[in-house]
């Protein structure tokens, strides 16, 4: 039987007064939690952003966040894998974690995820779907994170050292034979590092189709060889030989600016610019990418099955998908982390900001290539380690 246009208008509006309802419940539930947002602790720029939105959350909400500083969040993986394995079922350590690829594989495929509830926020519909929202690293996220920021390897040089930049894997083999000792990448499992090999896996495999699917140990051996033979030609030339590398990108980026190495990497295409601003690279610093394109993704936040404060969690999630929230970490002199949102729906001002760009900050149209499915990162960071990690 059809509806009328007045019964579907009621259940219409019905449907939307409920999810109302529903929000503000946990609203209410959430005043008073306090959530342990588990996040990377790597950046001034992150670290100041998230400061200024616990004060927002706790101000509007009644929400106390506390940012836990993590370096690794395979290490908050395991903690969630623990507390639940003891039975710790309700009262976990964790609300909230910054999260994406391979560690939110296994917080899905194990069953330690809260959700579904993305979907639910009232800032949804802010998203813009046509980016990658729903899948991340090819698993499907169906509701059990949602979206917080875009991102894409990037490159770093200094324009008065390097005036031409190596535009692909080939051209940083000539560029580090060339600069002997002034090359290097963070040492894998490190995020930067593990990204820079599968930046290399994705230009030098034969079939980059079989990079999408779950790792098999024909497709890795197969996939992998020209990566193994590179880099084999590629270490003697890297900064102390190859025989050890810097601890994080965040080195790298001091190495750079001390005139140690010729070249750094982030994954946010804005950060030169905020380190050209807090004087920690020069002006003649500058931001560029592989002319056949550089790996991208969406980051996510995630809620372990056994948060204690679930509520707060959704509350504050919502808040970092509102258009001020994102407007704000998009702005370069905060952040810049790229945005979710669907900018066509947000104020003028708002487009403004987001669209604004810096000096150093990347400049340029790069190809955006998309992640190897998730479960290659544990394969290659197992094997990256097998051969080169014990030098």
């Amino acid at each position: 039987m059809k509806l009328s246009r007045f019964a579907t208008l009621a259940l219409s509006m019905g449907v939307s007064l409920l999810a109302h309802a529903d929000w503000s419940q946990i609203q209410n539930e959430a005043k008073g939690q306090t959530v342990y947002f588990n996040a990377w602790g790597g950046s001034e720029a992150t670290n100041a952003y998230l400061t200024w939105a616990a004060k927002e959350v706790n101000t509007r909400f009644g929400i106390d966040v506390r940012h836990v500083k993590i370096s690794d969040t395979a290490e908050v993986v395991k903690r969630v894998q623990t507390e639940v394995a003891a039975g710790r079922k309700t009262d976990g350590s964790i609300d909230l974690i910054w999260v994406n690829g391979e560690n939110f594989r296994k917080l899905k495929n194990e069953g330690l995820l809260f959700g579904p509830w993305a979907q639910n926020l009232p800032n949804w519909g802010l998203v813009d779907l046509n980016k990658p929202v729903h899948s991340d690293f090819s698993v499907p996220t169906e509701g059990y994170e949602s979206p917080w920021g875009t991102a894409q390897l990037t490159f770093i040089a200094d324009r008065a050292k390097t005036p031409v930049p190596p535009r692909s894997a080939a051209d940083l083999l000539s560029f580090a034979q060339a600069n002997p000792g002034r090359v290097s990448y963070p040492k894998p499992p490190d995020f930067h590092g593990t990204t820079f090999v599968k930046q290399l896996l994705l230009e030098l495999a034969p079939n980059k189709t079989l990079l999408q699917q779950a790792v098999s140990p024909g497709a890795f051996a197969s996939a992998t060889q020209a990566l193994w033979a590179y880099l084999d030609q590629l270490h003697p030339s890297l900064w102390r030989h190859g025989k050890s590398f810097p601890a994080s990108a965040a080195e790298m980026h001091r190495m750079l600016g001390d005139g140690e190495l010729k070249v750094s990497l982030t994954f946010n295409p804005n950060e030169a610019a905020n380190l050209i601003a807090s004087k920690q690279l020069p002006t003649s610093a500058y931001s560029f990418g592989f002319t056949g394109g550089t790996i991208g993704n969406v980051h996510f936040v995630a809620i372990p099955v056994n948060a204690k404060a679930k509520a707060g969690a959704q509350v504050f999630a919502n808040f970092l998908l509102s258009a001020e929230a994102q407007t704000r970490k998009a702005d370069i002199s905060v952040w810049g982390d790229g945005t979710v949102l669907d900018v066509s729906k947000l104020p003028a001002a708002s487009q403004a900001l987001i669209r604004k760009t810096a000096p150093g900050a990347l400049s340029e149209a790069v190809p955006t290539l998309a992640e190897p499915h998730a479960s290659w990162v544990e394969a290659l960071e197992a094997e990256w380690l097998k051969r080169y990690g014990t030098r």
